[in-house]
């Protein structure tokens, strides 16, 4: 093979595989079965899983205040189905202060948290929250 002929070959490689691809009929890649519109299982270990995931979210995890979190509800997000539990807490600065209370929506897919919204206005609008002691227990 020479060398315009494996030049040709690795600039036709990613045509041939974007038409294989488009050969699904255009369908997302996901490693759930969920399209986005049916209901999602209820997170049931929702408080155990957002405590360990908040302990390596935050640079320092001693010492949060004012934590308070909304049960889980059903919300479109991102044009899917999910169930977001909002989260308002003040985390200790690396000086040592405080500041304004920082508000985070928390997604899951499956009954699993997935990921960590950090502009949680929209999908934690009317959110009701409750005090949420385990977050501000938190240790290293």
């Amino acid at each position: 093979m020479g060398t315009s002929t494996k030049i040709a070959a690795i600039l036709l490689l990613p045509i041939a595989l974007a038409a294989c691809a488009d050969s699904e009929g255009s369908r997302s890649i996901t490693y759930t079965d969920d399209r986005g519109v049916a209901n999602q299982p209820y997170p049931n270990n929702y408080k155990v899983e957002i405590v360990s995931f908040m302990k390596t979210y935050l640079n320092n995890p001693v010492g949060v205040h004012e934590a308070a979190m909304a049960d889980p509800v059903q919300r479109v997000v991102g044009g899917r189905l999910r169930y977001v539990s909002c989260l308002r807490f003040t985390p200790r600065e690396s000086d040592g202060s405080y500041h304004e209370p920082r508000e985070r929506a928390v997604l899951y897919v499956d009954g699993r948290l997935d990921r960590i919204i950090e502009n949680a206005s929209e999908p934690c609008a009317g959110a009701v929250y409750a005090p949420f002691p385990a977050l501000e227990q938190m240790t290293r």
